[in-house]
C-alpha cells in the first residue's frame, strides 16, 4: 500500500486549483443575516456518495497592503481594528467587503484605502488571493498593494463610525511584520497572507505582481454552482 511518500512530484505549472463544482440536488437557505447567509447544499460527490453540507455564503473582500519605503527600509501602513467574534483588537491591513452592487473590486480598493486611511495611490497591483476558510464558506479576498501614496484632503475625507471609529494606525518595517506574522503575534487571515505575499514580491523584484484589472475567476459572482 502507498503513502503520501509515493506520491508523484508534481511540474511547478500544473500546481493550479481546479474549478469543477460538483452536481446540487437540493439547496436551502436555512438563516439570511446583514451582510450573508448560511446555504445547506446536498450534492453528489460521486464515489464519494451524497452528502449535506452547510456554508457562509458572502460577497468577498479586498484588502489593501500600503507600502512605502523610508530610507531604504519598506513599510506597510497597518490599522487596529476590533473584531468581536474573536475579542481582539486585530492589527489589520485596510479591507472591505464586497457589498456594493456591482462595484468593480479595484474600485471598492481605492474607495476603502481612502475611507480607513485617508489615502490615494498612483500605483496598483494584484499581489494575490486566496479564500479565507473554503470549507465553511466562500468567501474570495483579493490583496492589493498600493504605492505612491498620497494624502486624501481633509475636506473630503470620510467620517468614521462604528468599529472604525478612532482606529490607530501605524507604519510597520516589512521585516518586523513577517517576523510578527511567524511568530503568530497577529493572526488576522488576510494581514498573515498580505505580509508575506508582499515580502515575496519585493524578494522578486515585484515581477510576481499583476495588473490592477486581472481577472478575478475565483470570485463567487463568477462562478456557476
Amino acid at each position: 500500500m502507498s503513502s503520501g511518500l509515493d506520491a508523484p512530484t508534481l511540474p511547478g505549472h500544473e500546481l493550479v486549483d481546479r474549478h469543477d463544482p460538483r452536481p446540487v440536488r437540493r439547496r436551502e437557505v436555512p438563516f439570511t443575516g446583514m451582510v450573508w447567509a448560511v446555504q445547506r447544499d446536498t450534492f453528489d460527490l460521486g464515489e464519494g456518495g451524497v452528502v449535506t453540507r452547510e456554508y457562509l455564503e458572502h460577497p468577498g473582500a479586498v484588502i489593501t497592503a500600503p507600502y512605502r519605503e523610508v530610507q531604504g527600509r519598506p513599510q506597510l501602513l497597518f490599522i487596529q481594528q476590533y473584531r468581536h467574534p474573536v475579542g481582539t483588537y486585530e492589527w489589520e491591513l485596510p479591507a472591505g467587503l464586497l457589498d456594493v452592487a456591482g462595484e468593480d473590486p479595484h474600485a471598492a480598493a481605492i474607495r476603502e484605502l481612502a475611507e480607513e486611511v485617508d489615502l490615494t495611490a498612483a500605483q496598483w497591483h494584484v499581489v494575490a488571493d486566496f479564500y479565507a476558510s473554503p470549507g465553511g464558506m466562500n468567501e474570495a479576498l483579493r490583496i492589493y498593494l498600493a504605492r505612491d501614496l498620497a494624502a486624501v484632503p481633509p475636506e473630503q475625507r470620510h467620517q468614521r463610525e462604528a468599529e472604525e471609529l478612532g482606529m490607530p494606525t501605524a507604519w510597520v518595517d516589512l521585516e518586523d511584520a513577517v517576523a510578527a506574522a511567524l511568530s503568530g503575534r497577529i493572526n488576522n487571515a488576510g494581514v498573515v497572507v498580505g505580509v508575506l505575499a508582499v515580502e515575496a514580491a519585493r524578494a522578486r523584484g515585484f515581477a510576481t505582481l499583476r495588473a490592477a484589472d486581472v481577472p478575478w475567476p475565483q470570485h463567487p459572482s463568477n462562478q456557476a454552482r
